[in-house]
């Protein structure tokens, strides 16, 4: 593979690098992406939800706006509240940025997030552009419902994909199990083909052949992988890290349980001992006697 071609091996080790002189390297990037594996990301509205889940062993938390039934435009969320939450924890704070909407990134990086969410799941700021990643020097985390999508995102410089599902609140894991096993699947097909079968298949896919050859050669995606949606108890984010995910993101509706600590802090030993089956018994037995799920 000519060295020109590819963008990051997932490791240490760099390939290529498309950033300016003055941004982080993509590999540095990759790297602080991968602090986060083995963790579980939880979404937050405000600081007392941030100390709770920083205190039950989150291993970053994602700023988010309070559900609310009234609808209009979804935009960043205003700087001053991520700032005071940022203030308030030790761990890394990530927040959410409208797809294309590089000012809005800008800002973000400007007020210090460790992480930014370029989230589809806001108001699109631009329907046919996303946000050109290599320009920060703050990693970037993009969403994906197949393994296209997810290797575009990666090429346009994202350095942790996650794998999307429902985010209505319901609790319905159904769409993030179908979308990460389709990822995986097309991984498993890719790791099995012919070479000659690579430039077909990147046609396929709509994706650059050169990190979709670089998937074949990995047998994963070759940035940080974590799965979000319907994630609502011990049993749910295991099921995750079995199914071959990095970790996994959870939303704030865990803080409308009996024992938001409890329950936060019990998804986050499952991400952490996902095939140890005894300890997931227990605690999905402790977990079901508080839960509101």
């Amino acid at each position: 593979m000519a060295d020109d071609s590819a963008v990051t091996i997932y490791g240490n080790t760099t390939v290529s690098d498309l950033n300016k002189k003055d941004q982080n390297p993509f590999s540095v990037k990759v790297g602080l992406a991968q602090r986060l594996s083995g963790g579980a990301i939880i979404h937050v509205t405000n600081v007392n939800q941030a100390k709770i889940a920083e205190s039950a062993g989150a291993c970053c938390v994602i700023v988010s706006e309070p559900s609310t039934p009234t609808s209009g435009i979804s935009r960043m969320l205003d700087p001053a509240v991520i700032k005071e939450i940022q203030e308030s924890v030790p761990i890394p704070v990530m927040a959410k940025s409208r797809v294309g909407h590089f000012v809005e990134a800008q800002v973000l990086e400007a007020i210090g997030v460790d992480y930014i969410d370029e989230n589809e799941l806001l108001a699109a700021a631009d329907e046919d552009n996303f946000i050109n990643k290599h320009n920060f020097r703050v990693p970037f985390v993009s969403g994906c419902r197949d393994l296209g999508e997810g290797l575009r995102r990666a090429r346009e410089g994202a350095a942790m994909i996650r794998t999307q599902g429902d985010q209505s609140g319901s609790g319905d894991i159904v769409d993030t199990v179908r979308n990460v096993r389709k990822v995986m699947g097309k991984i498993r097909v890719l790791t099995n083909m012919d070479e000659d079968e690579v430039f077909t298949f990147a046609k396929e896919l709509g994706a650059p052949y050169d990190i979709v050859a670089q998937t074949k050669q990995l047998g994963r995606l070759p940035v940080v992988h974590f799965a979000s949606g319907g994630i609502v108890t011990p049993a749910d984010a295991a099921l995750m890290m079995q199914l071959g995910c990095d970790g996994v993101f959870i939303d704030s509706e865990i803080f409308n349980s009996s024992d938001p600590y409890k329950q936060v802090r019990s998804i986050v030993q499952a991400v952490r001992n996902y095939n140890d089956v005894h300890m997931l018994t227990g605690l999905n037995l402790r977990d079901n006697g508080g839960s509101s799920y």
